[in-house]
């Protein structure tokens, strides 16, 4: 039986985590791996993953693992993390031996909407800047190719069952 590793990326404030929530309602049999929580689990000499190296492949080391875990015991695996092609590549190197489908969405909004959506957050969660460095980031990366990218803003919160349906069917998000 094949299973499927869903990577749902995107900087912060573009949905990732409710639509990544949805999508793993939607399975039959699938797990839900917040990459955030991953990179929290070390907890005193920690650095942040996207300025410090040593973070950043730690957390990927343990996403990898995990997501093996899953896969080994017949989960479809959803990922919710800032994920650029680099660690995709990197993840999809450790999962070569694996009969796994794997789906990489980059869910994308405009300025204004990021800059809006992380306003709606509570103060300590709000991104504010690091919203906007990232949306940048998505935009001007050549690795994150078109057919990747999914554009959110015209969607409304009712109709994330819409986005699901596409993560889920549409197969130019399929690397493997």
């Amino acid at each position: 039986m094949s299973t499927n590793l869903y990577i749902i990326s995107g900087p912060a404030g573009v949905g990732k985590s409710t639509t990544s929530k949805l999508l793993v309602q939607t399975l039959e049999k699938s797990a839900y791996i917040s990459g955030d929580a991953v990179s929290h689990f070390p907890v005193k000499g920690r650095g942040k993953p996207w300025l410090d190296k040593d973070t950043h492949d730690l957390t990927w080391k343990n996403i990898a693992s995990i997501v093996k875990n899953l896969l080994d015991y017949g989960y479809d695996v959803v990922l919710d993390y800032v994920a650029f092609p680099e660690d995709v590549n990197g993840l999809l190197t450790e999962l070569a031996d694996y009969n796994v489908r794997i789906i990489y969405v980059v869910l994308m909004v405009d300025r204004q909407t990021i800059i809006r959506r992380d306003r709606l957050r509570a103060e300590e969660y709000q991104m504010k800047e690091r919203s906007v460095i990232l949306l940048d980031e998505f935009e001007n990366n050549l690795d994150v190719k078109v057919d990747n990218k999914l554009y959110t803003n015209h969607f409304t919160e009712e109709e994330l069952p819409e986005i699901v349906s596409e993560i889920i069917n549409n197969e130019k998000y399929r690397l493997k």
